[in-house]
């Protein structure tokens, strides 16, 4: 794509900073302007749920880099601003207020939106989503010891919050409306450790409970469910899920599905236009299929895949998908995904929260969680990105280290 003057990125989270950092360190040098709607510089969104949250992290800490450093690389941050309409005849975006910028390459890094609870007195004062650092400065005055916290959905950022506000001393409820936490995203094994951990913390879990329900008169005083039963409640955080941001694309004609579809060059429908990050939908190069992921992973090799293509340099290996919780002291990596597994070979104890769980598909090793564990983390990392298998016998055998094991594989 030698004809490209001008790259425009919507979207300034972890994939629309990796990109623009990938097209300079590319050798690109023609126009890059990278639009945002918050008021931030690009920064981190993984520590709002963690460190963040319990004030261990200052906000300055959260940008990627300095704002100085994208004028010393002579990226356009245009920050506050969001995107409204895709003129793709005439190659050019418009943002609210009528500006307009033309663009050769347009990158959509739209990340995702979180679901909002569809019951009356959502709209509350003291009810909150988690997904950027205003949303967090807005939730932290209310963590205070006492408080009753009542979190409404048990996925990754669920418990992360209800592991904080445990941490800051906050009387926490977590309503999960299936049986299960991690339910759609771990295996019964691992999430019933999950569940016992953290009610050992003094976590309340309502399991296969639905909100009906925000009571108050002015701000919440209680989360009502369907079978008529109340939890008070000071503060309500609402970790529902999120759906990938595709309203801009589909205005624009793009093809769409649970995300912007796209191929393994990140490019859509529209050979000008390349959608990354959580708003993207695209082939996952180790499972033979597409998929959306929602991780700082994608985001990275996203912007890594379409900065190359666009300046014409050689394209990155794709990496096995990898995601991390952080819970108390429990540090959880996950490599690939575990999704059609049939048996799981453990390593390490449970009791002493130092484990992994190998997922298995017949021969095929498919995933990992590991619980305190890098060493397995990386060696089936490394393993699935290559395409191979480690034999569960190998795994076993406790006298062997992860290294030896891979090197066996």
């Amino acid at each position: 794509m030698s004809d490209i003057g001008k790259v425009v990125i919507i979207g300034a989270g972890q994939g629309g900073a990796e990109a623009a950092t990938q097209l300079r360190s590319r050798g690109f040098a023609g126009e890059i302007a990278l639009i945002g709607e918050e008021r931030l510089p690009p920064y981190q969104r993984p520590p709002l749920s963690k460190k963040f949250l319990l004030g261990e992290l200052p906000e300055d800490r959260l940008p990627f880099r300095p704002a100085e450093v994208y004028d010393e690389e002579r990226i356009t941050l245009i920050l506050g601003h969001r995107c409204t309409w895709i003129d793709r005849a005439n190659k050019r975006i418009r943002m609210e207020g009528g500006r307009e910028l033309p663009y050769d390459a347009l990158i959509l890094a739209l990340g995702a939106r979180p679901r909002l609870l569809p019951v009356p007195g959502a709209d509350l004062p003291g009810v909150f989503v988690l997904r950027t650092a205003t949303d967090v400065d807005a939730i932290r005055p209310h963590f205070e010891a006492g408080k009753k916290l009542v979190v409404v959905g048990a996925g990754y950022i669920g418990l992360e919050v209800a592991a904080v506000g445990r941490q800051r001393g906050l009387d926490v409820t977590v309503l999960e409306a299936m049986a299960r936490p991690l339910a759609r995203v771990t295996s019964p094994e691992v999430a019933g450790f999950f569940l016992d951990y953290h009610t050992r913390k003094g976590v309340k879990f309502v399991l296969g409970g639905k909100a009906a329900v925000i009571k108050g008169d002015g701000a919440v005083r209680a989360v009502g469910l369907t079978d008529g039963s109340e939890i008070e409640a000071d503060i309500v955080i609402v970790g529902i899920g999120v759906d990938p941001d595709i309203g801009l694309a589909e205005k624009a004609g793009l093809s769409v599905g649970d995300g912007i579809v796209t191929d393994r060059a990140c490019r859509t429908s529209d050979s000008n236009i390349f959608a990354i990050g959580d708003c993207a939908s695209r082939p996952l190069a180790h499972y033979g299929r597409n998929g959306r992921l929602e991780s700082v992973h994608s985001a990275i090799e996203g912007g890594k895949i379409a900065a190359a293509t666009i300046t014409g340099t050689k394209v990155p290996d794709e990496e096995a998908p990898w995601f991390w919780s952080d819970q108390y002291d429990l540090k959880l990596t996950i490599a690939g995904l575990f999704i059609g597994y049939d048996h799981i070979v453990m390593r390490g104890s449970m009791a002493e929260a130092s484990f992994a769980c190998f997922y298995y598909q017949g021969e095929r090793l498919l995933a990992v969680d590991a619980v305190n564990r890098p060493a397995e983390y990386l060696g089936a990392k490394q393993v699935i990105q290559r395409g191979r298998t480690i034999a569960p016998a190998l795994l076993s055998d406790m006298s062997k280290t992860m290294k030896e094991i891979v090197a066996a594989s």
